[in-house]
């Protein structure tokens, strides 16, 4: 099992460095790593990747793509500026506030931080431009803020996650990522405030409250998408798939029926985006599933589980070693596929320290949004860079303190488990991890004969 656990990871190391497609390497690397096993790959690789995206739960994903589309050429966007500046433009350095809000904003309706950047940005960043920022720093601002929108509720990479892991609970990864998204758009904040106060950006107009309530009526209806979708689930109303296509009508009659921001006849061109974007998702978590079949199978979840236990008992040096892993696959692989490969291999370690899967979640999900601001594959980053008309080279520098802040919110959120677990989502569940995590945070090492795994 050792020859089929090297030769998936060499074939895998050698596809990449050759810049070929991330699907295409893992499929290929796991049709030579069955092959090497002795099963037939032409069976079984068909039928891994099919069972891998044959799940009631992945139905939401087109959905919520969908939705993503509509909301971004809806008018939405412009909408929720408006009232961000209305609530934090007054401030040293407004614009960048504004910036930040808005795409934590518009995240949590649109579930997607490549809109964010691209709907965001084509707005925002010409506007700060004209009002003096420094170009790079407004897409250092736009490219990191766009990431809360996967931790902000409802995100894509969430329902992934919850397919990746088991039977995780779609609406406890909901809940539990209001507020590590809410902490990292605060961090990112703190930066855009350092950099008002050293270059002396301009501020706002303060707005006044009748202006606020203004802005706040006009944005109330998108604003709305996340009470429904969110609080349809948490009541019990309808499922996450069900939310997921309740969110695409309701942000078809906002942006066609009310704002009438999109015709009829585009309609076809955003279904067609939708669907080389879903066809995309749904190829990765194919080949994904084919390959955590075949690392199952060469053993590679428990060597890594050995190996890092053998390393330390301590759960703060284990999760540290963890995170440090996952920043390096960070900079090299989209988001879906890390999840869906290194889920099954870190969960095991985290569960054996008492770490719920729910927590394990948004610590992932933290981390691998790092991934997107940073080269070679950062698609927000690219798309950023793109939109501001500069070069990676020159954003790359004005990236580091925000850089630094995403990290500092990282461990927060990974060594303090409350930031996660608080909120009271099926709390008749998550009271049962009392125990394993006081026993998480504690240095005495955990028992490996004991099983702490809790479902939620």
């Amino acid at each position: 099992m050792a020859a089929v656990a090297l030769l998936l990871i060499l074939v895998f190391a050698i596809l990449l460095v050759l810049d070929v497609p991330i699907a295409v390497a893992i499929a290929v690397a796991s049709f030579v790593a069955m092959l090497a096993d002795g099963a037939d790959p032409s069976v079984m690789l068909a039928q891994k990747m099919a069972n891998g995206v044959n799940s009631f739960a992945l139905l939401a994903i087109p959905f919520f793509i969908l939705s993503g589309h509509l909301m971004g050429r809806g008018g939405m966007a412009r909408r929720l500026m408006e009232l961000a500046g209305a609530l934090v433009g007054f401030l040293p350095g407004g614009l960048a506030y504004v910036n930040t809000l808005t795409c934590m904003l518009f995240g949590s309706i649109s579930g997607s931080a490549a809109a964010a950047v691209s709907s965001v940005g084509g707005f925002m960043i010409p506007e700060m431009n004209r009002a003096g920022y420094n170009r790079e720093f407004n897409v250092a601002v736009t490219t990191t803020a766009a990431t809360t929108g996967l931790l902000i509720p409802p995100s894509n990479i969430m329902i992934v996650y919850s397919v990746a892991a088991g039977s995780v609970s779609i609406a406890a990864m909901f809940m539990a990522g209001v507020f590590p998204g809410i902490i990292t758009g605060l961090f990112i904040m703190a930066v855009c405030g350092y950099f008002a106060f050293r270059h002396d950006y301009p501020t706002m107009p303060r707005s006044s409250l009748r202006q606020i309530l203004v802005a706040f009526k006009r944005s109330f209806l998108s604003l709305f998408m996340v009470v429904l979708v969110i609080g349809g689930i948490l009541k019990g109303v309808f499922t996450a798939t069900e939310a997921a296509a309740i969110a695409v009508v309701y942000s078809l009659l906002l942006a066609v029926g009310l704002y009438r921001e999109i015709r009829v006849r585009e309609l076809p061109e955003i279904l067609l985006q939708t669907g080389i974007t879903t066809s995309v998702v749904m190829l990765l978590i194919g080949a994904s599933s084919a390959m955590s079949w075949i690392m199952t199978v060469a053993n590679i979840p428990q060597s890594v589980s050995a190996g890092l236990l053998g390393l330390s008992h301590n759960p703060v040096v284990v999760l540290l070693l963890i995170n440090l892993l996952l920043l390096a696959v960070g900079t090299f692989m989209d988001m879906t596929p890390a999840v869906l490969i290194f889920t099954p291999i870190f969960l095991p370690v985290a569960q054996s320290l008492g770490m719920h899967p729910v927590h394990f979640g948004m610590v992932m999900i933290a981390n691998l949004c790092i991934g997107l601001c940073t080269p070679p594959v950062g698609t927000c980053l690219f798309i950023g860079c793109g939109v501001g008309q500069t070069t990676i080279a020159k954003v790359s520098r004005t990236m580091l303190p925000f850089f630094a802040a995403m990290i500092a919110a990282l461990m927060l959120i990974t060594y303090l488990p409350s930031v996660s677990l608080w909120l009271p989502v099926e709390t008749h569940q998550l009271k049962r991890t009392e125990v394993e995590q006081s026993r998480f945070m504690s240095s005495v090492p955990a028992s490996h004969e004991e099983d702490p795994v809790v479902q939620p």
